[in-house]
């Protein structure tokens, strides 16, 4: 498989995976509807989350994305100022929200980029809630990995040393906890080993691996991957919003599914989170299986895909 069509993948991936999520968002997985239903416009009954939401549109999992390759591409490596201000716009203004409209908003980022616009420094705005560990900074950094992977370093201990710098700078302007940055560094170095061409699981262990030896220079860090993710059990989880449990549940599921379409219908049927649980495992299902793999019904229905497109011509 050709590199753009697993960095497609994964961009496309993420952004279906989110749209497809949201009509189903905050229901309990008994409550949702048979695996063969499950689609962007729901079967008829099913009342959904947002009512007045067209299908196909993405939400603030796949606006953020955006945001932060629109600012790597903008400057060429990541900017936490540039980035802190393109999460702003986007708050206020409906930058690269679906026709200009931001209609999901976590408390926690919300109270961050009101302290930002308030004049709080960037690395304190994560932190006004000092023990929040939502997954805001989770479902949106992915595009670090697609970049890295690019734009890079050409050597890969070099590449993951920065790929894991950036994962957790991106956290800070809304989610600063360690425990969010360690999920993001993971998440991202999994990325890049699906982008290598790994299959799911051992590209799930070598994230795992190479963490940990750049871990061994911060014990922090070390402590909070091996005590809170603890990466040793296995990969299960529940599609909450907890960061940990949020991360645990793409992992399982990208162990289990069998092709893009399987991993994001097994992702919405946990329930909760839907949209986030769906981009995130989206995200890494994508570069797994390539953009031919996601249906072509689900591309068809997904918004203003133009958008997706001028930034995928700029990063090749």
């Amino acid at each position: 498989m050709l590199p753009r069509e697993r960095i497609a993948g994964g961009l496309y991936g993420l952004l279906v995976g989110d749209a497809l999520g949201v009509p189903y968002e905050f229901y309990e997985a008994k409550e949702l509807p048979a695996y063969e239903t499950i689609e962007m416009t729901p079967p008829s009954g099913f009342r959904k989350t947002y009512p007045k939401i067209a299908a196909g549109t993405w939400s603030d999992d796949g606006a953020q994305a955006l945001c932060l390759m629109d600012t790597l591409l903008k400057h060429a490596k990541f900017s936490l100022k540039a980035y802190s201000d393109a999460l702003l716009a986007w708050y206020e203004e409906g930058f690269w929200a679906v026709g200009g409209v931001v209609f999901d908003v976590g408390v926690q980022t919300a109270d961050a980029l009101n302290a930002y616009k308030g004049g709080i420094p960037v690395k304190d705005c994560g932190l006004m809630n000092p023990e929040g560990k939502g997954n805001g900074a989770l479902m949106r950094v992915l595009p670090l990995a697609l970049w890295h992977f690019v734009q890079g370093d050409t050597d890969l201990e070099k590449r993951s040393r920065e790929l894991v710098r950036d994962a957790h700078s991106q956290c800070q302007i809304t989610h600063g906890h360690l425990c969010n940055q360690v999920c993001c560094a993971l998440y991202c170095l999994a990325a890049q080993a699906l982008l290598e061409g790994k299959e799911a699981r051992e590209a799930i262990q070598e994230g795992v691996s190479v963490l940990r030896s750049i871990y061994r220079e911060q014990l922090e860090y070390e402590r909070e991957l091996e005590w809170s993710v603890r990466p040793d059990i296995p990969w299960e989880g529940r599609g909450t919003g907890y960061v940990v449990d949020c991360l645990r549940s793409a992992f399982m599921v990208l162990e289990q599914a069998s092709d893009y379409e399987d991993a994001i219908k097994r992702a919405v049927l946990l329930g909760n989170d839907t949209d986030t649980t769906a981009c995130i495992t989206g995200g890494l299902a994508g570069i797994c299986y390539g953009l031919h793999k996601i249906p072509e019904r689900w591309l068809n229905g997904l918004k203003e895909r133009e958008k997706v497109d001028y930034l995928l011509a700029q990063l090749e």
